[in-house]
């Protein structure tokens, strides 16, 4: 699981207005990244590739030092190299995902990716038209974030189905919460007018802004297959 942020300064949430060009640039770059997820992951499940132990846990690695330095070093790259690093991560994400096609059926996977959908549509819906200021429950969606984490480390080593059940439930709902909480940062900064569609900055936002609902989106799918799953295959 891997999360990024994106600063924004606090603004009166947007009501009623249409998605501007720079919107539609987050949701194209987010939309192109996960159909590249969704092809590798299926490329290599029905080619019979199956990554070694180590080499899943090497494609973990480079997808948090990816998240990271895209995070961190935004400012200094430019938006072809942001672009080519957004997509080479969501071809490595795609390699650990063609592993689901192994642990679970096809139909926990359909069924875990059309609620994802659907719920990622509502809170999208939300996060564009509330009046509430959601940025005034950051602080509690990151500690919820930091608690998630401990809790799916602790269980790496205790094995419990009853905390595995329960961290599942609690991640549906911390990023059922966080995409409308990002959902609405980024339709703020995006409504800017000294947002220019075709600038080089424009564009670099509107790949880190993509990135963030795209994770959004990937855990959320990640947390309601294991419920959908049911522990994967017997």
């Amino acid at each position: 699981m891997t999360y990024s942020y994106i600063d924004t300064p606090q603004k009166q949430p947007l009501v009623g207005e249409k998605l501007n060009a720079v919107m539609r640039n987050v949701y194209g770059w987010m939309t192109m990244g996960l159909l590249v997820t969704a092809f590798v992951s299926i490329l290599l499940s029905t080619s019979g590739f199956i990554p070694s132990q180590g080499m899943f846990f090497v494609s973990i690695i480079a997808q948090f030092g990816i998240v990271i330095g895209l995070s961190w070093a935004i400012n200094k790259l430019s938006a072809t190299v942001a672009g080519m690093l957004f997509f080479v991560y969501a071809a490595v994400t795609g390699m650990t995902f063609s592993v689901f096609f192994l642990v679970y059926d096809l139909g926990s996977i359909t069924a875990a990716f059309i609620t994802t959908a659907a719920v990622f549509g509502a809170m999208t819906l939300v996060g564009l038209t509330t009046k509430m200021d959601l940025s005034k429950y950051s602080t509690y969606f990151m500690m919820g974030l930091i608690g998630l984490v401990i809790a799916m480390v602790v269980n790496i080593f205790l094995g419990s189905s009853t905390l595995d059940f329960i961290i599942s439930i609690a991640g549906v709902l911390l990023f059922t919460a966080l995409t409308a909480y990002d959902t609405q940062r980024i339709s703020q900064m995006a409504a800017n007018p000294e947002m220019q569609i075709n600038s080089e900055e424009t564009m670099k936002f509107s790949i880190i802004a993509a990135l963030t609902l795209y994770l959004d989106f990937i855990n959320l799918f990640i947390f309601l297959l294991q419920l959908f799953g049911g522990g994967g295959r017997d």
